[in-house]
């Protein structure tokens, strides 16, 4: 019988994009002053390859009082906000973060770099250089892929703020969007797959149809988000949706399966993932593991973020 740590080692030979928590591990030794510094740095570099689409207005109107807060404050002050968020520092606008979802995070930040462009919030120092271990972690940066490299900047701001012990039950988040009609939502083929519950979480999660979508799991099912320990059971994994699954795009490009012991079956499907704040220009390198019990109800989901476009071509060993 499949349990929680066996499911997740399903396709075991899926190489994943390993670079990514390792320059995070490095980024989160980095001084806070440089922490800030590397995140404007590559914020001004991806600027030049990758557009970061504006927010949307849900997300602006959540993060707009503190912006505005922060905004009227003189640029010491601005500086030591800054240094709180990265320092981890217990204070008003630091533990107030804590307590914003993703999204709302990714928003401030964007904001926070446009603000600082237009002279509004203090800028970088001008000729501030970077230590060298900053340097280097940047460099590291720059030479992974587009889709890891906005998963960096996400992991980069995710966890800033002061945070003694959060309560998941009060994170601020945008609301939640209308699932798109039924008429107006665009079929999935997966070449090498034609298991329907697959098909139907593509085209949910696509749908924002996370209602629907989360009766294609079990009661104990679980979802593992790149890099991350399992979501186990149906209420959390429909918070994690509703939280930060919205407006994505799911482009799956093939797929395989097979039975597995006792009766189950598991599919891997590759693909790319657009997210709303990079839009069509970006897409990260994903595959999909997904183990179904004997009903295709889904036991396990495990997303990964590939190594390499290569990856998305290894399917049934091919």
């Amino acid at each position: 019988m499949y349990t929680l740590e066996k499911a997740r080692r399903i396709f075991p030979e899926t190489q994943t994009a390993d670079a990514v928590p390792a320059i995070t591990a490095r980024f989160k030794l980095l001084s806070a002053e440089d922490q800030l510094a590397l995140i404007w740095f590559a914020y001004l570099e991806m600027g030049q390859t990758i557009t970061v689409a504006a927010p949307g207005a849900a997300r602006m109107q959540l993060a707009k009082p503190t912006l505005d807060e922060i905004v009227a404050m003189d640029f010491d002050e601005q500086t030591k906000v800054m240094c709180d968020l990265a320092g981890k520092i217990n204070s008003t606008i630091s533990s107030r973060y804590a307590y914003w979802s993703v999204n709302v995070k990714l928003c401030f930040w964007y904001e926070l770099g446009e603000l600082m462009r237009h002279g509004k919030v203090a800028p970088i120092p001008q000729g501030y250089k970077l230590s060298a271990n900053a340097s280097s972690v940047l460099e590291a940066v720059k030479r992974v892929e587009q889709g890891q490299q906005i998963t960096l900047l996400r992991n980069f701001v995710v966890d800033m703020g002061f945070d003694p012990n959060v309560d998941d039950d009060k994170v601020v988040s945008e609301p939640i969007v209308a699932p798109t009609p039924v008429a107006e939502r665009e079929a999935i083929f997966i070449p090498g797959v034609l298991n329907e519950t697959i098909l139907s979480y593509m085209q949910l999660l696509n749908a924002n149809d996370f209602d629907q979508l989360i009766d294609l799991f079990l009661d104990d099912g679980a979802l593992q988000p790149p890099f991350q320990r399992p979501i186990v059971g149906r209420d959390a994994i429909l918070k994690f949706f509703k939280r930060d699954c919205q407006n994505l795009k799911l482009m799956p490009q093939g797929g395989f399966g097979e039975p597995t012991e006792g009766g189950f079956n598991q599919i891997k499907v590759t693909g790319k993932v657009q997210t709303p704040w990079f839009g069509r220009e970006v897409g990260m390198n994903v595959a999909w593991r997904f183990l179904l019990d004997e009903n295709d109800k889904i036991y396990f989901v495990a997303i990964d973020l590939l190594a390499s476009p290569a990856e998305l071509l290894k399917l049934g060993g091919n």
